[in-house]
This record gives C-alpha cells, sequence and structure tokens, in this order.
C-alpha cells in the first residue's frame, strides 16, 4: 500500500511586533465553544535558575492571545520584575470557575525593585477573553534558604476530580518539595509535601496530570510519585527504595488495544542507579529498564510501528550549557526501543532534536526537527522527507480547527507561522485521541515549553 505523502500548508502567519528567543503557546478556551491560542514569548532564550546557566534578561515577558483566524485579541507585558524563565515564571491555562472560560494563571512578582524576591511573589489569575486580572493569591516559598537553582522551580497544573476542577500548585524539583490543591474558591483543599531526605525520587521537569487508575479522579505524576487530586495522597512511588534522583521525562502512554495506562521514564539524576531508561505499569511496577548508566535529556514515545504501536526514545548526554545563545548539548548517545517490551527498536534516520506529530490524521506520528537548534525537517516514520517548517516548534498538536494535527512555529524576527497537511483526513484513531481527557491536559501542560510530546502516549 502506497505511503500518504504530506504537503505542507501555512494556515496562519501573524507578527507579535518584537524579536523572539523563546516562545510557549497553547489553546485557551475564550467561552461559547471558542478556542483561542496563547504565546508566551520574550527575545531572550528561556533563561534557567541554575548558576551556570542564568543570564541576566534583556526583555520582558510577554503574554498575547489570538484567534485561529490571526485576530490579536490582547496583549499583557508582565514587566521587568518576572524573569523570562519557565521555571521562574510558569504560564497556566485553567478554568478552575467551570464558566467554559480558562483562566490563564502565572507567578507574578509584585517588587518593582527586587526580580527575585520571594516574599512579594504571587499567583496571578487573567481573564483569557481580555487579560484582566481576576485576582492575586499568595505563591508561598516554604523554604527559604536554597540555591538559585533549587528555590525557583516553579509549577502550575490541573486536573479533575469527578467532573470537579482542582488547581495544583507545586515549588521544587530537586530538594524540599511542596505541592498545594485548590479549590474552585480558591481554599486550600490539600498540602503534600516531600522532603529533601525522603526515601523516592524527586520531582521532574514535567508533571503530567492522567486518571492513571482510570477510577474518575486524576493523578498528578510528581516524578516517579504518582498523587492523587482529590485529597493529595499519594498512591504510589515507583522504585521508592532504589531511586532518589529526579527524570528528565515521565510520560504516561495508553496501550492501543487494552486501553491500559503505563509510564515512561528518562533518568537525569542520581547517576549510580541503573537502569536509566524504564517502563512501568499504572500501579508503579517496573515491566522493563534498559540502558546502564548516563544522564537522560530528552525522549518520548511515539506510534511509528507499523501495528501501531508505540517507540521509545531517549538521548544521552555527556553535558550541556544553556545560554543567551540557546541550549547545547555535548557527547550524544541515541536510544529507541518497542514500548512495550524495551527491546531494541531501528529507526532509519537521527532521533535528536525531534517532536512526534500526527499531521496527516492517519494515527501514526511524522517527527518535526523542531527543538530549538533544529531545522524544521518533516519526517515519516520510514525517514521520507516532506520539507521544513524551518522555525521552532512551540505547540504540536490539535488546536485549529483543522483535520490532522498543526505546528505552531516561531521566528526570530517575531512572525508565528501555523502549518498543516493540505490532504490531512482524521482516522477513527486519530479522533479518539483528540477526544481523550488527557489530550487536552497535555496541550496545557507542553506550554510550559520544555517538552512538547505528552500527548504522544496516546
Amino acid at each position: 500500500m502506497a505511503q500518504p505523502s504530506i504537503e505542507l500548508k501555512k494556515v496562519l502567519e501573524l507578527s507579535l511586533g518584537s524579536e523572539i528567543g523563546m516562545l510557549r503557546a497553547f489553546p485557551v478556551r475564550i467561552g461559547e465553544g471558542r478556542k483561542a491560542i496563547a504565546a508566551v514569548y520574550s527575545r531572550d532564550f528561556d533563561i534557567d535558575p541554575y548558576y551556570e546557566m542564568f543570564f541576566f534578561p534583556t526583555d520582558t515577558l510577554k503574554l498575547t492571545v489570538f484567534t485561529q483566524e490571526g485576530e490579536i485579541l490582547w496583549t499583557r507585558d508582565f514587566g521587568p520584575t518576572v524573569i523570562p524563565g519557565i521555571w521562574f515564571c510558569p504560564v497556566y491555562p485553567f478554568d478552575l470557575d467551570g464558566d467554559g472560560v480558562d483562566e490563564i494563571w502565572y507567578v507574578n512578582n509584585l517588587n518593582p525593585v527586587h526580580q527575585l524576591s520571594l516574599q512579594n511573589s504571587c499567583l496571578e489569575r487573567l481573564d483569557g477573553r481580555t487579560g484582566q486580572s481576576l485576582g492575586q493569591y499568595p505563591w508561598v516559598y516554604q523554604d527559604t534558604q536554597q540555591t538559585l537553582s533549587t528555590q525557583f522551580r516553579n509549577f502550575i497544573a490541573g486536573g479533575q476530580v469527578r467532573g470537579e476542577p482542582v488547581l495544583v500548585t507545586a515549588q521544587g524539583t530537586y530538594g524540599n518539595m511542596y505541592l498545594q490543591g485548590w479549590n474552585r474558591d480558591m481554599s486550600l483543599r490539600w498540602e503534600f509535601r516531600v522532603g529533601k531526605d525522603d526515601p523516592g525520587a524527586r520531582g521532574s521537569h514535567l508533571c503530567p496530570v492522567v486518571d492513571i487508575n482510570q477510577d474518575g479522579v486524576d493523578e498528578i505524576f510528581w516524578g516517579e510519585r504518582c498523587v492523587e487530586l482529590d485529597t493529595g495522597r499519594e498512591l504510589f512511588c515507583a522504585d521508592r527504595d532504589t531511586y532518589r534522583g529526579h527524570s528528565d521525562i515521565i510520560q504516561p502512554m495508553r496501550d492501543p488495544a487494552s486501553g491500559a495506562w503505563s509510564f515512561y521514564a528518562i533518568r537525569e539524576g542520581d547517576p549510580a542507579a541503573s537502569p536509566r531508561v524504564l517502563l512501568y505499569d499504572a500501579a508503579g511496577a517496573r515491566r522493563w529498564g534498559e540502558v546502564g548508566h548516563g544522564h537522560m535529556d530528552m525522549g518520548w514515545t511515539a506510534r511509528l510501528k507499523d501495528d501501531g504501536g508505540h517507540v521509545a526514545m531517549a538521548i544521552r548526554i555527556g553535558a550541556k550549557t544553556c545560554g543567551p545563545d540557546g541550549r547545547f548539548h555535548q557527547d550524544r548517545d541515541e536510544f529507541t526501543f518497542d514500548a512495550v517490551n524495551g527491546e531494541p527498536y531501528t529507526l532509519p534516520f537521527s532521533v535528536y532534536r525531534t517532536i512526534p506529530v500526527d499531521l496527516n490524521g492517519d494515527g501514526f506520528h511524522e517527527l518535526v526537527r523542531g527543538v530549538p537548534g533544529g531545522d524544521g525537517e518533516v519526517l515519516d516514520r520510514h525517514g521520507r522527507s516532506f520539507g521544513r517548517v524551518e522555525g521552532t516548534v512551540a505547540m504540536a498538536s490539535r488546536f485549529m480547527e483543522l483535520p490532522g494535527e498543526q505546528l505552531l512555529c516561531f521566528y526570530p524576527d517575531g512572525t508565528i507561522r501555523v502549518w498543516a497537511d493540505a490532504n490531512a483526513a482524521d482516522s477513527g484513531q486519530a479522533l479518539a485521541r483528540y477526544r481523550d481527557p488527557f489530550y487536552e491536559n497535555s496541550q496545557r501542560l507542553t506550554g510550559v515549553g520544555y517538552n512538547l510530546c505528552l500527548m504522544c502516549g496516546l
């Protein structure tokens, strides 16, 4: 059977009016069933709080919301007190009051002269339709005697408890870690704490929200810890007695035949722990583990097998540098596996800097080299090239009213372009993916800008 050809088509273009060094993007519900797109951006590359990667910003962080037709609805400049970095200022759309309009939540700093103020940080809530502030709430750093890298690790997420929305805020990744759950009225629902010397995993750089045990209550993965959103109770911590590091990626993955969940992890911290690439079942029991050593820095799962099954990817690096000119990896090794059993799986191309996306809607993933520094080439699972989008990819999912998934790309001059397959037609499998609650959860979380591959576990 001939493989379908992809015709890259530009379906949207607009200018944000300023240069872009880094941009995060996510869909925003603005009422009456309509969705817009939000972009969080700065002239600077993403600023990391680690001492050897931190640099002083030259620009402010901005938030622009625009329609699928390219009309800019509003722009908000966060000002000089907010440092333009994912971990300093997470931005997250979530409809906590249930009115059908997303609020946009972010960590603000109200101190006009001290950009690293802890006492003057707050959680701010914006109306997704207008950008108007709807409220400010304390953002409490419970441990204030930390290094810069461990202090400024902020997260915002959210999910459902039997149809009731619960907002989650969190601080920490490596040392003491604190999570809070909030009700519709912003009353505190629960708190969860992991001490720096407690057994078990640290936090991950990505905290997916999924109903892993399919009981109607979402869970959040804080590294390999699974915490349910109703009461903040920890359901399990995988490899609690043998692993105290942090994993770069936690990726839920759903079996296409049975519907059962598992989750994929690639380990960054605790270098003495082995293996480094693992798959666990929905209760946290290890199903397989591979790669004996090393710092695993990037990974995904994607539907690349002929039977629609998942392939898992991991990149091992020897070193990493990051600064105003971007992020760079040295001494790389690539690994690909059959995601179900951990057996090596050969792909006919390099997976470095790739992001999975189902552009043509056939249920299989294509790959785009859209990570910062990539050339934007679009490949199918057999290695056939369909051209380049050239820009950096900030969103790879179905966020337009079009068949297939789309790519939102940004360019240094301030241009945003959305690319799609002109010949796309959604299969039943693709339509089922779009309807899955995890798909929408993942679209919001990929707005943190760290990893764009969450929903590819479906």
